[in-house]
């Protein structure tokens, strides 16, 4: 399925990323994302406008969650497809288009593995969805695959070294990563970016960026996120009452250093990176 023109092959991976997949997938299909992931709408509409995208391409966005990049590309007329593999995310998208009278198609799909044929797509987009997959050089080359010569992809992934990537290596210390697997955070960064696309783009541009998470309190952010956001969720139930309270305490403390709200509420800035990549 992968063009010839895009990275190299990916080799055999020592992990179980079948079975990792699928655990990954029961996490994102607990809680709500929905929750969540309608908090970051602004990043959907800024990465459209980095792309300049316009009236007429056909996009698609991949592990399009409740469909952020999605309604971003749909409000500039593009004809728009969306995918995800967790099924109630896609009605959540679903539902959304429909209140705004959104022409949208709604498919499951798995972003490893991609049921398009190769350059069906002028755009490919994901907001903090594709950088997840456990295969990264697979999840890679499918982006490449289905967008067409001279189109473009456009990302945002959270960074190493932003709030987010803290985050991850907080529930890290608590509940660890599976050995063997590249963090997701690492789509954060130029390096990792070049090597997984390697000389299937001819033009790739990065801006750093921040998205400000604004809640009621610290508290109120540990709530939303122990309750709707699958994988805190899935961590927090992977432990006892002492890591529980643990994970909760680290979590806070690291909310609070982060906090630059001027009131009681919370604002959190976490860098994310913009990417604008070219398909050779």
């Amino acid at each position: 399925m992968v063009a010839s023109t895009a990275v190299q092959s990916v080799q055999p991976s020592p992990v179980d990323l079948g079975a990792l997949k699928t655990r990954q997938q029961g996490a994102w299909s607990s809680g709500d994302y929905a929750v969540v992931g309608t908090t970051l709408q602004i990043v959907g509409e800024e990465l459209c406008e980095a792309l300049d995208l316009h009236a007429g391409q056909k996009v698609l966005d991949v592990a399009a969650g409740n469909g952020n990049a999605t309604l971003a590309a749909a409000r500039r007329w593009a004809d728009v497809t969306s995918t995800d593999y967790v099924p109630a995310l896609l009605e959540r998208g679903r539902a959304r288009a429909a209140a705004e009278r959104l022409s949208v198609t709604f498919q499951e799909a798995d972003a490893e593995d991609l049921p398009f044929v190769d350059g069906s797509f002028d755009v490919v987009l994901s907001v903090f969805g594709v950088m997840f997959t456990p295969n990264q050089e697979q999840a890679a080359l499918e982006l490449l695959r289905v967008c067409r010569p001279g189109g473009t992809i456009g990302l945002a992934n959270w960074t190493p070294d932003g709030f987010i990537g803290h985050v991850f290596r907080t529930i890290g210390k608590y509940v660890p990563p599976p050995a063997g697997v590249k963090p997701p955070s690492l789509w954060g960064t130029e390096q990792r970016l070049r090597e997984l696309f390697s000389d299937g783009i001819s033009q790739l541009t990065i801006e750093k960026r921040f998205f400000v998470f604004r809640y009621r309190s610290a508290a109120h952010f540990l709530e939303v996120f122990r309750t709707y956001y699958g994988p805190t969720l899935k961590a927090f139930a992977a432990l006892d009452a002492a890591g529980q309270v643990g994970l909760a305490h680290d979590l806070t403390e690291l909310l609070q250093r982060y906090n630059q709200s001027r009131t009681d509420t919370l604002a959190v800035p976490s860098e994310y990176l913009e990417v604008v990549a070219t398909r050779r």
